[in-house]
């Protein structure tokens, strides 16, 4: 073969690739797609886990007062948001990390690390004297789930040429999301039963004398599967020399305006996901207490997850731009819903009304993952199009490196900020509720930044002449 057509392994570790063209057609269509495709079938398990193990307080915390932890409305909130929180902080650092590490090395890693809040928060309910620190602490460590999604997204948007990468991302994040269903699906089961026998512990007694429950098998539940994508990660995937850089060299996006504007939309699109994911049982629960919420919570985040990639392939055929607008536009609607159906004073309100609109607010959040994560390489090629225009050859091939570098790093940054939604939508229920008696304030609230991302989208990237059409 060709040495366009092949891939130029290490010769040190062949699991380090130093020649990556997916660029090339002929490249790409000989071995490129195959390689590619094996690190993101690794990639989407290890990342649905990192989800999963992201939102285990969201299904957890309900249950902490059946097995007799005393713990306030506000501070369950806060064993919510919290994961949140940290992830989304961790996540700025996880952006940067895979031109420094490498792929393959990163992913089995920070895999590996999601044994230690799995693990800890197994042991911790078993003892009914646990103190709420802990829970705080091994809420802050279920970051490390949240952070993993910046980290993922970036080495596989190494892997795949310009006009594959709204597919293949969103097959890695809307598959990878579902691992917020998949927790609030498993959970509610695993912990009704001993499945692990003597080895998982005895289960704890319900302090209103129902039945006993396992509580500890969320956590556990999670352990062998961790351990084994992790061990697949170091052995399947591969560490791309051509995807390297220094951090330097991808800081030039804090100089980017589109940067930051794309964290905006972002929070706006995942962050009100993951929030909408991580609050709604508790939301649900405090405002018909006569509802379980998780018979019910998993449903809109799967719908979100599986619209991601939907989204994203959306927005290769007919852009980005014009299906985020729209998507903003609907989400107003949707919690105007949402609003019309809350119980008003503990009175009145429509349980079915306002679950129709919670469930449109994450068919709409997920489509909008999907399409603004396509605007942005689209964003950075053209903007390094337009200063290469009158480069030589070699001045366009560097281009176009660097807008892939910038690509990759916004993709993970804005990943980042936008995970911060996923503490505030949580922790705004939580402070609305305790200042005004319900959650009505905080949904105002959402209509009023949705508004400020249409406004966005609409004169930077939708209208006729704007500045960066996408």
């Amino acid at each position: 073969m060709t040495a366009g057509s092949e891939v130029v392994h290490n010769r040190k570790d062949s699991r380090v690739i130093s020649d990556w063209q997916p660029e090339d057609p002929a490249y790409w269509a000989a071995t490129g797609h195959r390689v590619a495709t094996r690190n993101l079938v690794i990639s989407v398990p290890a990342l649905l886990l990192a989800f999963a193990v992201w939102m285990l307080f969201s299904a957890v915390s309900i249950s902490l007062p059946k097995i007799g932890f005393s713990f306030s409305t506000d501070q369950l909130f806060w064993l919510v948001a919290l994961p949140s929180l940290s992830g989304a902080t961790l996540r700025i650092f996880y952006s940067f990390v895979i031109p420094l590490v490498g792929g393959r090395r990163w992913t089995a890693l920070s895999t590996a690390s999601l044994l230690l809040p799995t693990l800890w928060l197994g042991y911790a309910v078993q003892n009914p004297n646990t103190p709420y620190w802990v829970f705080v602490a091994i809420a802050i460590l279920c970051g490390f789930g949240g952070a993993n999604f910046s980290s993922s997204m970036s080495n596989i948007s190494f892997f795949y040429p310009k006009q594959r990468q709204g597919f293949a991302l969103g097959m890695n994040a809307g598959l990878g999301n579902v691992g917020v269903s998949v927790a609030q699906l498993v959970i509610p089961l695993v912990i009704s039963v001993g499945v692990f026998g003597a080895l998982g512990g005895a289960p704890q007694p319900a302090a209103d004398g129902g039945a006993p429950l396992f509580l500890q098998n969320a956590g556990f539940i999670w352990v062998p599967a961790i351990a084994v994508v992790a061990v697949a990660a170091w052995f399947g995937m591969n560490d791309l020399t051509t995807s390297r850089s220094s951090f330097a060299e991808q800081a030039v996006i804090f100089r980017r305006k589109h940067n930051w504007l794309m964290c905006w939309l972002y929070i706006g699109t995942f962050g009100s996901y993951i929030g909408f994911s991580a609050g709604f049982p508790m939301l649900v629960k405090s405002q018909f207490p006569a509802v379980n919420p998780m018979t019910y919570a998993f449903i809109g985040p799967l719908l979100g997850a599986l619209m991601r990639s939907v989204g994203g392939s959306m927005a290769d055929r007919w852009g980005g731009a014009r299906l985020t607008f729209w998507v903003f536009a609907l989400m107003i609607a949707a919690v105007a819903g949402v609003l019309h159906f809350l119980p008003q004073d503990g009175q009145g309100g429509n349980f079915y009304g306002f679950l129709v609109s919670f469930m449109a607010l994450f068919v709409l959040s997920g489509i909008g993952n999907g399409t603004t994560f396509r605007m942005i390489p689209v964003i950075f090629r053209t903007l390094h199009e337009r200063l290469s225009a009158t480069a030589d050859a070699a001045g366009k091939k560097a281009a176009a490196h660097q807008a892939s570098i910038e690509s990759a790093a916004v993709v993970g940054f804005s990943g980042a900020i936008g995970a911060y939604g996923g503490f505030f939508i949580p922790k705004s229920y939580g402070t609305s509720i305790s200042l005004t008696g319900g959650p009505s304030l905080a949904l105002y609230g959402f209509i009023a930044f949705y508004v400020t991302c249409l406004a966005v989208t609409w004169w930077w990237y939708y209208r006729r002449g704007a500045e960066t059409p996408c």
